[in-house]
Order: C-alpha cells, then sequence, then structure tokens
C-alpha cells in the first residue's frame, strides 16, 4: 500500500507542478513584506515548494533558527505558508476570533473537505462536539471495552510463542490493533473486527489526502469537476454502507419497538450520531460518512503516533523496568481502569515524549486568515494567507525545554506532583504555549482525551504483558511530506514478559 501510494503521489506532485506554473497561484496574496525561506521569485519558489515537499521540516527549522519570534513564508505547491515562531505567537492566535483566523476553513482548504469527504461534513462538522462531549465523558464507563479489545487485538496480530521472539511490521500492526480497538468504541462489535471494514476505513484517510492533494492542484472553478473525476471517496462509503447499514437498521428497529431506551442500548458513537444527527443526515449513507470521518480523525494519528512510542521503548529496553514497575502497582490498587490510566504518570510522560520528539506534524495551528490579523507585537498577515506555527522547531527549542534534542521519557512525570497546577500542565492531553502537538485552544484536538487514554492503555499492556526489542540495531528514520511527519519503517520483535534481564 505505502509503494503505490509514494508512486501515485509523486506522479500527483508532477501534474500538480504543470498545473500550478500555468495559473501563477502564489499572486493571490500579497506577502512581499514578509521574509522568505528559500526562493521568493514567483517561478523560482517552485524550486522551494519542490524541496518542502521532501524536506519541509528542515526548511522550517532554518526559518525558525532566523527568525524566532517573528514570522516567515516558504512556498509549498499550492500557496505560501505564513509561519509564526513562539510562545507569544501561540497565544495570539489561540485569542483570535473564529471570523479572523478561521480553523475550520483552513481544514476545508487543505483537505479540500467540500469535494472529498463532502459538502454536509464540512458545512456541518456536528460529529465534533459528540467527540468533545460525549465521547470524553464517556471514557470511564467505555474502558472495560477498549481494555477487552486491546487485548485480545494485541494476541490476534501479534502470536507470540512461550519465549521465541516474534517479529511484527510496527505501524502496520499497529494500524490494525488501533483501528479494531477504536471501532469498538466507534460502532461496536462484531463489526470493528471484521477485516475488509477495517481495511476500508484504513485506506479510506490515504484516499481523502490524495483526493485532496489532487483538486487543490486546480483553479476553484474546476474544483468541482476535478473532485467528480478524481475523487475515489464515494466508493468507500459505497463499500462501508454494506457493513453499517444493518447495523443501523437493527437498532432503528429497537428504538421504534422499546422507545429511546432499551436494554443493552449500544453507548458507542454510532448510536451518539444516530441520535444527534440532523434531519437531512439521518440517512444511512451520511451517518456511514461519519463514521469513516471519525475514522480518517482518529486512526493513523494515534497509529503513527504509538508507532513511535514503540520504536523508543524497544530501542531502549532499560526504559520498560520502570514502565513496568509503575503499571504492575497502580494496577494492583486500582485494576484495568479509566482511573489506572490517569495514575500511569510514567506512561503519560512517555507518551507525551515521544510525541514532543517525533511529532506528527512539523506545523500546528493551521488557520486561514479571514481578516487582516497583526500580531501583539505588530507583525501583520493579511487576509488570505495560510497562518501556522512551527511546532516541531518549537518542541526543541532550548529556550523551552532543556536538552531538547535528548529523548527524556520521564521528563514530564519527574515534574508532576510539584504544586501550582504542575499536577493537570505536564499531562499528555495537556496543551499550551509550549506544546502544542494537539493544537491550543478551543479547536485543539477534540478527540485527544479518547486517543490518550487509548494509547496509555496500550503501551500499559505491552510492558505488562510482553518484552520487545527493535529487529535490527538502527532506530528507524522517520520521514517527512510536507510538514507531515511519517515513522520509520522497522520491524519490532515481541515475546512473552519474563523476569529475566532485557538486553
Amino acid at each position: 500500500m505505502l509503494s503505490t501510494f509514494l508512486f501515485d503521489f509523486v506522479v500527483i506532485i508532477a501534474c500538480s507542478i504543470i498545473i500550478l506554473c500555468a495559473k501563477c497561484y502564489f499572486s493571490q496574496t500579497d506577502l512581499s513584506s514578509i521574509p522568505t525561506v528559500g526562493y521568493s521569485h514567483p517561478v523560482l519558489s517552485y524550486i522551494t515548494a519542490f524541496k518542502y515537499m521532501f524536506n519541509g521540516p528542515k526548511l522550517i527549522q532554518g526559518g525558525y533558527d532566523k527568525h524566532k519570534g517573528g514570522i516567515f513564508k516558504v512556498a509549498t505547491l499550492y500557496y505560501w505558508e505564513v509561519i509564526a515562531s513562539g510562545q507569544q505567537a501561540v497565544e495570539d492566535m489561540r485569542q483570535a476570533p473564529d471570523d479572523v483566523l478561521s480553523f475550520y476553513e483552513h481544514v476545508n482548504r487543505t483537505l479540500q473537505t467540500e469535494y472529498t469527504i463532502g459538502p454536509a461534513v464540512a458545512r456541518n462538522p456536528y460529529h465534533i462536539p459528540i467527540i468533545r462531549q460525549q465521547l470524553t465523558r464517556n471514557l470511564a464507563t467505555l474502558f472495560p471495552v477498549v481494555r477487552e479489545e486491546i487485548v485480545r487485538a494485541f494476541e490476534d496480530n501479534i502470536p507470540v510463542v512461550e519465549d521465541e521472539w516474534t517479529s511484527v511490521p510496527t505501524l502496520k500492526t499497529m494500524m490494525e490493533i488501533v483501528c479494531r480497538t477504536s471501532n469498538r468504541v466507534f460502532i461496536g462489535l462484531p463489526v470493528c473486527r471484521d477485516p475488509e471494514f477495517l481495511k476500508i476505513n484504513v485506506d479510506f484517510t490515504v484516499e481523502v489526502v490524495k483526493s485532496g492533494i489532487i483538486i487543490n492542484a486546480f483553479p476553484d472553478f474546476l474544483k468541482p469537476l476535478a473532485g467528480k473525476l478524481f475523487s475515489k471517496v464515494p466508493s468507500y462509503i459505497n463499500r462501508s454502507v454494506k457493513h453499517v447499514q444493518p447495523i443501523i437498521e437493527e437498532r432503528r428497529r429497537r428504538m421504534k419497538e422499546f422507545g429511546n431506551e432499551w436494554e443493552d442500548k449500544p453507548n458507542d458513537i454510532l448510536m451518539w450520531l444516530m441520535e444527534e444527527a440532523p434531519e437531512d443526515e439521518q440517512d444511512i449513507r451520511s451517518l456511514t460518512l461519519r463514521i469513516l470521518t471519525v475514522n480518517f480523525a482518529a486512526v493513523h494519528t494515534s497509529s503513527m503516533s504509538f508507532t513511535n512510542a514503540l520504536h523508543h521503548l524497544a530501542a531502549c529496553p532499560e526504559y520498560i523496568q520502570p514502565l513496568r514497575e509503575e503499571v504492575d502497582a497502580v494496577v494492583a490498587s486500582e485494576g484495568w481502569t479509566k482511573s489506572a490510566m490517569q495514575k500511569l504518570y510514567k506512561v503519560d510522560s512517555f507518551l507525551k515524549e515521544c510525541q514532543r520528539i517525533d511529532g506528527l506534524n512539523a506545523l500546528s495551528l493551521g488557520r486561514i486568515v479571514s481578516k487582516d490579523f497583526t500580531f501583539s507585537d505588530g507583525l501583520k498577515v493579511p487576509k488570505g494567507a495560510f497562518l501556522s506555527c512551527a511546532a516541531s522547531a518549537m518542541h526543541h527549542d532550548a529556550e523551552i525545554y532543556e536538552n531538547p534534542d535528548v529523548f527524556s521519557p520521564f521528563r514530564f512525570s519527574d515534574v508532576r506532583g510539584h504544586g501550582h497546577g504542575e499536577e493537570t500542565k505536564h499531562q499528555f492531553v495537556a496543551t499550551g504555549t509550549d506544546f502544542i502537538a494537539f493544537g491550543h485552544g478551543r479547536h485543539a484536538c477534540p478527540g485527544r482525551f479518547f486517543a490518550a487514554n487509548e494509547m496509555k492503555a496500550m503501551l500499559a499492556h505491552v510492558v505488562s504483558t510482553y518484552d520487545v526489542r527493535l529487529e535490527g540495531k538502527t532506530y528507524p528514520t522517520n520521514f517527512s511530506v510536507g510538514s507531515a511527519l511519517v515513522p520509520g519503517l522497522a520491524n519490532v520483535q515481541f515475546r512473552k514478559r519474563s523476569t529475566a534481564k532485557l538486553h
């Protein structure tokens, strides 16, 4: 799947360059007063844009080092990316109202949601409050099924035999485990274990991103046509409907027979969507699309984050024992519960440090400037610009983090419990001007509480159940596509937990 995607990606980029050169896209917004990383000439800037596709984080870091505390811009294939640096810039953007800096417009423009996922999702993301509120409120209630699915998914995907080491491709395996576990909460049994349904949801994300890349290459008046010609998203919806339709029909039968409440009524996202969807979103196809959309937001991000964490754990087995001791002690006292997960300070810190070191994107807080915007230091960004913050560069800034390039897994747990708000400030889910992996402010990732809970339960399960090590001696090199950061491909070996010292 990855090789096919990379081939398609190269073809898409080549076509995009030809089309973009023809329409001179960069001339639309006057950003001449903002310093440039790389070439600023309308034609030569495509050289920088090409470099950005394969080495975006390095370009962003260079701009951050040169213009720290200010703003700069870098050419991408589709637009100029204006990038802010510094904690005050994060705070300024957090405080800006939505009609000045638009989060939703940025999502819609970068993914071309109108023509990929569809206009209904683009114009009415009613699923987001459901994730932010109902899913978060029900984490404790849902934890037993999350735990059960994690155990079963690991057993099915990593069939260890006695003391023998079993090797698995990390990203692929974690994608299957995360997708299955997440869908236990999204749609429930038995479909959450259906390999075809899970593959549809994993592939759907790749298809949306690919379609968005193609559609972005066209001028606005051609985007609807490009969406019809190049997007395969409708086929994914059709394939998914056959899995979701019987479930919805059975639930509606019970609702008609027993009313809004009945014995064993599902407590999952599909049920909440059925209850909360507006009248024009109650058809089976629309509800199916929302399930696909929730998977789009959740599965790849959590899978890649956990893959990074597993690579660090396997590369540094000396950290397994302190994590294992914490998990054993807390579970002995609390059991496998949501409250137990809240007391796993070292597990929480390990995951947050992996997110800080590796991340999923070199940029965060992506916004479209809907009205001319002025930072508190007087720097101005004109209407129409794409604006974001240099997340990775900030997370590796020596003025923010001590020894920022050193992986220190208990960096955050060591400072918790010191009072003055330190108990919650350094949690994995906490956002701030110094940690923006999940964004910051009212548009911070709404599903981060579920994702963090799921990943903590997975890491706790791994250290309490297995020994792990990297296959080979070299830590996998992560790579980038534009500003997106992708875990390096590697295999991790598992065996049943032993009491012997790990090597």
